[in-house]
């Protein structure tokens, strides 16, 4: 089951189960309303992707029961939107934790081995942009750099996770695009500062198009990881080949840091890096996900 956040050409924002077969959108705020009203389940008010979330109702068996609900009264064709405009699934995670030089082909483009314990670095929630958003290239900016990840969205509380527990925390995986200004960075790097600002700069965080819950990627461990820019591939690995891998990186962050749903973990990049400059499309493609396309643009323009 896939997930998405989307809102309709009137300004009516919502979030829904993505029914290709039917071409178009079921809207779950609607229907968990009806849902409520029928069963008498008193569930809390659920405006976001979010909440679902965060309220641990992004389950593909729940959801299937209000889906069955809504045929078992006709109401599906109701409560689907065909004419959408998708959004970030999560547009204000609680944290974003991401990976660095977790390929180790990455880790050798860059001169340097795979590290030997995981090295985490923060992005600014502000960063999240969606689906087809804009990338603002900052005009004092030199080089920016695109880069394909598959991100893991946690759905459940937890610290000092074990790893044979840690895919019991996950509610769905998602794209991310972890741009990066690569100059700021090497500036950073130089003097042993953080990555916060080269990583975290307004519309450096694009997510999507969807949330993909566990009954379509059970197998995190196996999928390909692809970033295309203006229809060319760039980079393209597969997740089996991460020095760490997705229940590791639960269990290990969770020592240091208690996951909430709706927190999300970006797991690393494969090799691959070149700039883009202002006109490039990026998409990255996360097999059992999709394609998550975002234009670069010079700053002060919209698209």
């Amino acid at each position: 089951m896939k997930l998405i956040s989307y809102r309709t050409d009137d300004d009516y924002n919502s979030f829904g189960i993505l029914r290709e077969d039917l071409g178009g959108v079921i809207d779950l705020e609607k229907a968990l309303d009806i849902w409520s009203t029928l069963y008498d389940e008193g569930i809390p008010p659920i405006v976001s992707l979010f909440d679902l979330i965060w309220f641990d109702m992004a389950r593909a068996e729940l959801l299937s029961e209000v889906e069955d609900m809504l045929e078992d009264h006709d109401l599906t064709d109701a409560l689907l939107d065909t004419d959408y405009e998708l959004t970030a699934p999560i547009t204000r995670p609680g944290a974003i934790y991401a990976l660095g030089r977790n390929y180790p082909a990455h880790a050798r483009e860059s001169g340097l081995k795979p590290p030997e314990e995981p090295i985490v670095f923060g992005k600014a929630v502000t960063s999240v942009i969606g689906p087809n958003e804009p990338v603002v290239y900052k005009n004092w900016l030199t080089r920016v750099d695109p880069e394909a990840e598959l991100a893991v969205v946690i759905g459940r509380k937890g610290s000092n996770i074990p790893m044979d527990d840690a895919l019991l925390y996950v509610a769905g995986y998602t794209c991310l695009n972890d741009v990066t200004a690569r100059d700021v960075q090497k500036t950073d790097l130089a003097d042993s500062n953080p990555w916060l600002r080269s990583k975290g700069i307004d519309t450096f965080c694009p997510i999507g198009p969807n949330i993909t819950l566990p009954d379509e990627m059970p197998d995190p461990l196996h999928v390909d990881v692809e970033l295309r820019v203006n229809g060319k591939t760039r980079q393209k690995d597969n997740t089996a080949s991460m020095t760490y891998d997705v229940p590791y990186l639960i269990s290990w962050i969770s020592r240091y840091h208690t996951l909430y749903p709706g927190d999300i973990i970006s797991t690393g990049t494969p090799e691959g890096m070149k700039p883009v400059v202002v006109g490039d499309i990026m998409e990255v493609i996360v097999e059992g996900v999709g394609t998550l396309r975002n234009p670069v643009v010079a700053e002060g323009r919209r698209r």
